[in-house]
């Protein structure tokens, strides 16, 4: 016979820790507390994709009939534009400023490379009814346009699809300049000398050198766009432009019909896959070095007028992308401060902050015990567990409301059934129109950007640390109040402001599962934009862009360390 164990003795070294998880994976003591948690976890995340593949399995044919014949086309014409517009001008932006700030010296440039992040802290619904609120045929700018050019004279509508793809790259395109800038630094100026040496100019320089070498950052930014356009509802609700996200709203709430509500969001599941699998594509069998940066001495001294361009380009999107609209917003809240502001809003200023503070407590804790799970267990099956946790980023709002809703909806029926045969009572539902289902749907939506900050931080915890701590007697509790969680301060805050600023602003999952009368300052600025009430909506949306300053602020303190 031969010896069991000569099978995983003769597996290369690389194989061995893999054969031993496989063989592992079914004894019952592998599964300890935290593996189970990170299993329970990466659930949260297949579920609600399992829960929208598995729709189609009770197709809704009258209302996909009526789809077909009056929205569907629409639907992927204008998510087909929507992909193309705001990923190509996101693309141009982006590119564009990142290169200026991060190589080039000109007037004001100090100032614009951390100015230029600020309008992140400006939701794209925001952004969109402060310009539907000027530009509109009602508005200052198109009535001052009559009163000078006459009443039949032409002016672009805002309500296009030109409109809506500029606003959502205006509010986007910072994710694309933030990562193409971190690239073009750490290239420093060695690879354009080395071009220049071999006979080419700046411009081919750039073209040949530095924008392939930045790719896979460029890349990753643009994906960032698409996935954050394609999950937009509230934005295309303000233009009347139908996307998935919007029809998936109707479906809902319109046709009260949760199963076409779940194949529409599969689709656009789909489509946010087929970028990821494309963009991994394209980056498929290339190799991409980094050189640490010496552009802090060596920028190109842009001079005359390129330097003046320089400047005025970058000010000029700074300012119709965040300081317009920042003082339009401004005239607003204080024209109707009297009138609109009222206790009720002390109300929804609490909710929004308690939501925000829930979900902050609850992805800070999941990703610290998920982070020592990782920690704790290296073995592929514990890591590729902490991996799908960390999927939900990139499932739209919708899908997660509407794969979240239907399986908790179906085990509170389950429930009320079973108390009604067995028991003869009839229990109201438990989980349905609680706050139950908002938290697991944040849970899954913002985990990723609050575990990266506290396992950044959990590799500072070194295994050096924890023998030193255990040689001076402390274990258990003591080792993570007294070495740990002091270690941990740092990336616990950031993930924790991050998620409440996220909470604060999200608004499909809050408007598709709140409970009755659980109003946010996002389901008010909904609620006052759906009837043109820009000047009202003003208030609630100034709390959000200054709530939506804080991470700015953080991120731009830690950069400069």
């Amino acid at each position: 016979m031969s010896d069991p164990s000569s099978a995983t003795t003769n597996l290369s070294p690389e194989r061995a820790p893999l054969a031993g998880a496989r063989s592992g994976f079914f004894r019952l003591n592998f599964w300890d507390g935290w593996r189970l948690f990170a299993l329970l976890v990466a659930l949260l995340v297949v579920v609600p994709l399992a829960v929208v593949g598995f729709s189609w399995l009770t197709p809704a044919a009258d209302i996909w009939q009526h789809l077909r014949q009056t929205l569907l086309a629409r639907l992927l014409l204008n998510t087909l534009w929507l992909v193309l517009g705001v990923g190509g001008l996101t693309l141009l932006l982006g590119v564009s400023l990142a290169w200026f700030t991060a190589t080039c010296e000109f007037p004001g440039r100090r100032f614009f490379s951390w100015a230029l992040l600020l309008p992140l802290a400006m939701p794209t619904y925001v952004l969109a009814f402060v310009f539907v609120g000027l530009l509109d045929y009602a508005g200052p700018v198109q009535t001052l346009w009559r009163e000078w050019f006459g009443r039949d004279a032409w002016f672009p509508a805002v309500r296009s699809t030109p409109g809506v793809i500029l606003v959502m790259s205006l509010a986007l395109y910072p994710y694309v300049y933030l990562l193409a800038k971190n690239a073009f630094q750490t290239q420093g100026r060695r690879a354009l000398e080395a071009a220049e040496s071999l006979g080419c100019g700046a411009r081919e320089g750039f073209f040949r050198v530095a924008l392939p070498m930045a790719r896979p950052w460029i890349a990753g930014g643009v994906l960032l766009v698409l996935m954050e356009a394609l999950a937009d509802f509230g934005a295309v609700s303000i233009f009347n432009y139908d996307t998935f996200t919007t029809a998936i709203y109707k479906a809902w709430f319109g046709f009260f019909s949760l199963s076409a509500a779940a194949q529409l969001a599969s689709l656009l599941v789909l489509l946010v896959f087929l970028l990821v699998v494309v963009e991994q594509r394209l980056r498929a069998r290339r190799r991409f070095a980094t050189v640490r940066s010496s552009a802090h001495t060596t920028r190109l001294h842009l001079k005359g007028w390129r330097a003046w361009g320089a400047s005025f380009f970058a000010g000029m999107v700074l300012l119709v992308a965040f300081g317009i609209p920042a003082v339009q917003l401004s005239l607003w809240a204080l024209g109707a401060y009297t009138e609109e502001f009222n206790l009720r809003y002390f109300g929804l200023l609490g909710r929004s902050v308690a939501l925000g503070l829930a979900a902050a407590g609850l992805v800070g804790l999941t990703a610290l015990v998920l982070s020592y799970a990782g920690r704790r267990h290296a073995d592929p099956l514990t890591r590729a567990l902490v991996r799908v946790a960390n999927l939900g980023y990139a499932l739209p709002g919708a899908v997660l409301a509407v794969g979240i809703f239907i399986p908790l909806a179906a085990v509170d029926n389950a429930l009320i059934e079973l108390a009604e045969s067995f028991f003869g009572l009839r229990l109201r539902p438990l989980l349905q129109g609680t706050v139950v289902i908002m938290l697991l749907a944040y849970l899954v939506r913002f985990l990723a950007p609050g575990f990266k900050p506290v396992d950044g931080a959990m590799h500072r915890v070194t295994p050096s640390i924890d023998e030193a701590a255990r040689l001076s007697g402390l274990r258990g509790v003591a080792l993570l109040a007294r070495v740990h969680l002091p270690m941990l301060r740092g990336g616990l805050l950031t993930a924790a402001t991050i998620v409440f600023v996220d909470v604060m602003k999200e608004m499909p999952i809050t408007l598709m599962t709140r409970p009755f009368g659980w109003d946010t300052l996002a389901v008010k600025i909904f609620e006052l934009t759906a009837e043109g009430e820009w000047q009202r909506a003003a208030l609630p949306a100034m709390a959000l862009v200054l709530a939506g300053l804080v991470p700015i602020i953080l991120f731009m303190r830690h950069a400069e360390k």
